[in-house]
């Protein structure tokens, strides 16, 4: 088990990092280069946590403070991801700012950072209580739910976009049980197998509208 999941986790992280940077390079428009900007985040982000995590499988030493750092600096680059969903919609579909939406969207963000940063989490240690990793994604989830229906509302109006809803739908339910309820049952953390592939699905969006916009100019 632990080379099949150690390849994906790693092909994963090469394919965020390299589509990102990619999709950097390539794009034309703001919104291509917030997406560029977030696969490459989605891909730094999740490496804190996974690398250590596939050295842990082969190594002898303790990993138990990179893994809880990891775990933070994921959660913290994951916020910055959803926020940039908000502004790739805004830009890709010339929506008018709704400034109540973007009130909300940095209410939840900072609330969600200021959470994950307090010291109850205990990320060195690596064994955050269930109660905490609710508080600390109640913030998030409404983020997410936010995100949805957003992507929601345009998913006729871009074929490369129809799909995003239900993909960050899936991550969110693939997601919470493992932060809530990981620590007390190992075997969800199962679920972010499951989780990672719908991002590498969001990738591929993002890379196709990317790509598109790019023949076009």
């Amino acid at each position: 088990m632990k080379y099949g999941e150690s390849a994906f986790d790693i092909l994963y992280l090469l394919l965020a990092i390299s589509m990102g940077i990619a999709m950097l390079r390539q794009a034309r428009d703001a919104a291509g280069r917030k997406m560029g900007l977030a696969t490459l985040i989605l891909g730094l982000g999740d490496a804190f946590h996974l690398v250590p995590r596939v050295l842990n499988y082969f190594s002898a030493a303790d990993f138990t403070a990179a893994l809880g750092l990891g775990k933070l600096v994921t959660s913290l680059t994951m916020t910055a991801f959803y926020v940039l969903m908000y502004y790739i919609w805004l830009d890709s579909f010339r929506e008018q700012e709704n400034r109540r939406w973007t009130a909300a969207v940095w209410l939840m963000a900072l609330v969600r950072l200021l959470l994950c940063l307090l010291p109850q989490n205990r990320w060195i240690q690596n064994e955050s209580s269930p109660l905490w990793g609710v508080l600390r994604n109640i913030p998030f989830a409404a983020l997410g739910v936010l995100i949805v229906l957003l992507y929601f509302r345009i998913r006729k109006r871009d074929r490369h976009f129809r799909w995003v809803w239900l993909l960050v739908t899936l991550s969110f339910l693939f997601y919470l049980p493992v932060a809530v309820g990981a620590g007390v049952i190992p075997m969800l953390g199962m679920l972010m197998l499951p989780k990672t592939v719908c991002y590498i699905l969001l990738i591929f969006a993002f890379r196709a509208a990317v790509r598109e916009k790019a023949s076009d100019a």
